[in-house]
């Protein structure tokens, strides 16, 4: 941190303005600590923020409720997107689980209404739209120069790396690096109920699984009407580049799409030929190592993504919403000594990602095994039965 002027409060930068930073901005903006985001979007409304998220009360919820945002979440919330079903390849139910009205414990959220709460939290003045990072720059007298790419730059005395599974700020901290595990492809189906009625029957109103040897096709119901059909197969780092979906004709992609599903049951497969041409979006699936940790500095620390990236089974927004609000209370309690606050957050962070990542990284290995279905059905039933 900047010493030179120890009566100035110290800048706080925030690299990212997900989940986890803006819950972070909130958070210290709550207890009077001023921080400003730096976010890559060009404004709230740049994109869609993507499909639903459920909520753990020891995690999600809870930095929500230390936000104020409990009853702001059950208004948005869902409890019937808690509804699951796990089927094998030939169409067979291995899990039906149904919440009790008013019994469910994580209810789904829309991604993009729960950014808008946790944005809800963040004077508006302390978002920086359209800085996309492009360089940091350490200063002699301590603190960072943010550098962005419409060619302007930011100091600060403290930066926070909220930026993600590719964070740039977390190459001031570690070699670690995200480690391929599969491949994700998503498709949507928008107006399900008006356009595809027997489909938006079959999904119902929260998701489904159906999983296979190194294959798994999934289907979840949004709060807008659309169902987004996911397709994770267990291929090397290239081989979404090399399929060129996005330069095929739809036809062709629909009929690829099936070739990887040859000999499932033709109820699953019609989630394939129900979705809006062009919708496919391709991506990797990646996770850093279980455990991942640095020797702490005074100035500089991450969360979210950037500092455990998990595989996506649930708890990668969970766990960067509870980062922000710990951290942000780690620099409260800790006001005049922010290096203090950080090792304190850290000791903390690393010990829960640590088990959270290692269980996390169980669920992905499960879900992609010869006999993914039955394990994975096993899994759920057992937790259902501890719960």
């Amino acid at each position: 941190m900047n010493t030179t002027d120890a009566k100035r409060a110290p800048r706080i930068a925030v690299v990212g303005g997900g989940l986890g930073g803006l819950a972070l901005a909130g958070m210290l903006h709550r207890q009077g600590i001023a921080a400003t985001v730096y976010e890559r979007d060009a404004g709230r409304a740049a994109r869609t923020q993507g499909g639903t998220l459920d909520l753990r009360p020891e995690s999600g919820q809870r930095a929500l409720d230390e936000l104020g945002l409990t009853e702001a979440f059950r208004a948005d919330a869902r409890p019937e997107g808690e509804e699951l079903r796990i089927l094998d390849p030939a169409g067979r139910t291995l899990v039906h689980r149904v919440p009790e009205p008013g019994g469910g414990s994580r209810p789904e959220i829309d991604r993009g209404a729960l950014r808008e709460l946790l944005l809800s939290k963040v004077p508006d003045e302390a978002v920086s739209w359209g800085r996309r990072l492009t360089g940091v720059e350490e200063l002699p007298d301590g603190g960072h120069r943010l550098e962005f790419a419409d060619g302007g730059h930011a100091d600060c005395d403290i930066l926070v790396g909220a930026d993600g599974a590719r964070s740039r700020v977390r190459l001031l901290l570690t070699d670690a690096r995200p480690v391929h595990l599969s491949a994700y492809l998503q498709l949507a189906i928008t107006d399900a109920d008006r356009r595809r009625p027997r489909i938006a029957e079959f999904v119902g109103p929260g998701s489904l699984m159906a999983l296979g040897d190194n294959l798994n096709l999934g289907a979840q119901r949004s709060g807008d009407g659309t169902i987004r059909v996911s397709v994770t197969t267990r291929v090397d780092a290239d081989w979404v580049d090399r399929q060129g979906f996005g330069d095929a004709e739809w036809g062709d992609v629909v009929a690829r799409l099936h070739e990887l599903f040859a000999g499932w049951d033709a109820g699953l497969t019609s989630l394939i030929d129900a979705c809006d041409p062009g919708s496919l979006v391709g991506r990797n699936i990646e996770a850093l190592p279980v455990g991942t940790r640095w020797p702490s500095r005074p100035d500089v620390t991450l969360l979210g993504d950037a500092a455990h990236l998990m595989p996506p089974v649930g708890e990668g927004a969970n766990q960067a919403m509870l980062d922000g609000v710990l951290l942000a209370r780690a620099f409260a309690q800790h006001r005049d000594d922010p290096a203090a606050a950080i090792a304190a957050y850290e000791t903390e962070m690393f010990d829960r990602a640590a088990v959270i990542g290692a269980k996390s990284a169980r669920i992905e290995s499960m879900g992609l095994a010869p006999d993914a279905a039955e394990r994975l059905a096993s899994y759920f039933n057992r937790m259902t039965a501890a719960s």
